[in-house]
C-alpha cells in the first residue's frame, strides 16, 4: 500500500511539473544519451512479429554494430496463438523487467500492431522514473509515448526492428541512431500545397492518430494544448478519418494547438457506400482550416519510408516555409 501511494504521489507531482513545462517551454526529462557498451532490451508489448527469428537477429546485429549490448525479453519471440506476443501478463512482465532494470539504457519494441493499451495500466513506472531510459517505437507504441509524456519523460518515436529488414528504411534507422547517441534531430520535408505557413516552438507530441483517440478519456489521454501535434495512420477508411477528426475537434484537441504535423497517411481508402471524395490530407485540412497555427502535410513520419525519429515530448521548433519545412530539436 505504501509503495502504491508513493507511486501516485510521484504521478501527481510529475503531472504538475508537466503542466508548468508546457506553458513555459521547459524541457521534460530526457534519458541519458547512449554510448558504446550500453545495454538495449528488445521486448514485444503488443503484437507478435512474423518471422520473429530473422527480425530479432537483424536487430541484434544492428544494435551490436552500434556498440550496444543486446538483451531479449523472455517472451519476445513467443509463438503465440493469436495476434499478441504472449498473454497480457507475459507482455507486461517483459515490459516491467525492461523498465525496472537500471542496467538497461534503452528499450525497443519489436513491433506495434495491437496490444499496448491492454497492458499499460499494469505497468509501474516508479523505478523507471529513478533511472529514465529511452523507450523506442511508433504506431501502437504511441500509448507508451503518451504515458511517458504525462510522466515528464522524453521518449523516441522511431523505427522498430520489423522495419530493419527493409533497405528503404536506412534513413529511418540512421535518424534513430543519431537521436539516441547525439540527442539532436533535424527533420526536413518538401513543401505541400495544403501547408499553412508559420514558425512555432513548443513540445512535440502525438503519433498514431487512432491510438491518440483510443486513449482519450483514459489515464493515458494526451493533453494537446500549446503542443505541436504529430499525427499519422495506416489502413483506414476515409469516412472514419473524418469521424476521428470531428471527435478531436469536438473534444477541444485541435483548437489550442501550437502547430500540426501530418505524417504519412498510408492506405487510406474511400468506402463505396460512404464516399468522401477527398484525400486524407484534404479531410484533415478542412477540420483545421479555421485555426491559425502552422500546419504541414506529408511529413516523413509514420508507416511509410522514411519514418524519421524524433524525441517525443521534447521542445522543438517547427518552421513551415514556402520552399521547405523544418522540425528541429537541439541537444
Amino acid at each position: 500500500m505504501m509503495k502504491k501511494n508513493l507511486y501516485l504521489l510521484v504521478l501527481i507531482l510529475l503531472s504538475s511539473i508537466g503542466n508548468f513545462s508546457a506553458r513555459g517551454h521547459d524541457v521534460s526529462t530526457q534519458p541519458p544519451l547512449l554510448k558504446k557498451k550500453d545495454k538495449i532490451a528488445i521486448v514485444a508489448p503488443a503484437s507478435k512479429a512474423g518471422n520473429s527469428k530473422s527480425i530479432i537477429e537483424k536487430a541484434t546485429k544492428l544494435f551490436q554494430s552500434w556498440g550496444l549490448e543486446v538483451v531479449l525479453g523472455k517472451y519476445v519471440s513467443l509463438d503465440s496463438r493469436n495476434t499478441f506476443a504472449g498473454s497480457d501478463a507475459q507482455r507486461a512482465e517483459d515490459m516491467q523487467w525492461a523498465l525496472d532494470d537500471p542496467t538497461i539504457k534503452a528499450v525497443v519494441s519489436v513491433r506495434g500492431g495491437y496490444g499496448t493499451t491492454r497492458i499499460v495500466d499494469r505497468l509501474d513506472f516508479t523505478r523507471f522514473l529513478r533511472n529514465p531510459k529511452w523507450i523506442i517505437g511508433f504506431s501502437d507504441i504511441t500509448t507508451l509515448h503518451i504515458q511517458l509524456h504525462k510522466l515528464g519523460v522524453v521518449s523516441a518515436h522511431g523505427a522498430m526492428p520489423t522495419l530493419f529488414l527493409n533497405p528503404q528504411h536506412k534513413a529511418s534507422i540512421d535518424s534513430l541512431r543519431t537521436l539516441l547517441f547525439e540527442g539532436a534531430a533535424h527533420l526536413t520535408a518538401p513543401t505541400n500545397s495544403l501547408n499553412r505557413l508559420g514558425s512555432v516552438t513548443a513540445p512535440v507530441v502525438g503519433g498514431n492518430l487512432t491510438l491518440i483517440c483510443n486513449n482519450m478519456e483514459t489515464p493515458s489521454a494526451l493533453d494537446t494544448k500549446n503542443k505541436i501535434l504529430v499525427i499519422e495512420d495506416i489502413g483506414g477508411n476515409l469516412y472514419a478519418l473524418d469521424r476521428i477528426m470531428v471527435q478531436l475537434k469536438r473534444a477541444g484537441k485541435l483548437q489550442h494547438l501550437a502547430g500540426l504535423i501530418v505524417g504519412k497517411m498510408v492506405h487510406m481508402q474511400d468506402l463505396l457506400s460512404l464516399p468522401m471524395n477527398k484525400s486524407a490530407e484534404e479531410i484533415i485540412q478542412e477540420h483545421v482550416a479555421s485555426y491559425n497555427y502552422p500546419v504541414t502535410f506529408q511529413f516523413p513520419i509514420g508507416h511509410q519510408a522514411p519514418n524519421l525519429a524524433f524525441p517525443h515530448g521534447k521542445v522543438g521548433t517547427l518552421c513551415v516555409r514556402n520552399d521547405k519545412v523544418n522540425l528541429v530539436f537541439e541537444n
